[in-house]
């Protein structure tokens, strides 16, 4: 199956390097598409409790989807991730 999410924060390439990273390390999602424009991640995956697994990662990384809140430690955590994902 595959799903895409809508999510906040999404600035760069640097962005889009970390949370390719952080979502492809999760099993059995696969085909991790980030689209910086548009700021949405699209994968395939296998069981539906699998999407709600990305979205945390995603929330811990600091890219909440969107809808949800999106608070100071959200967006802090979305540029330390951003420059980590610059550098990597």
């Amino acid at each position: 199956m595959e799903t895409t999410i809508h999510i906040q924060n999404l600035k760069c390439g640097g962005c889009a390097n970390t949370i390719s990273k952080g979502i492809s390390s999760i099993e059995a999602i696969q085909n991790v598409l980030v689209n910086v424009e548009e700021s949405t991640i699209t994968f395939s995956y296998d069981k539906e409790e699998q999407v709600e697994e990305v979205k945390n990662k995603l929330k811990s990384l600091g890219y909440p989807e969107d809808g949800e809140a999106n608070t100071l430690g959200s967006k802090a955590k979305s540029y330390v991730s951003c420059a980590i994902g610059k550098m990597s």
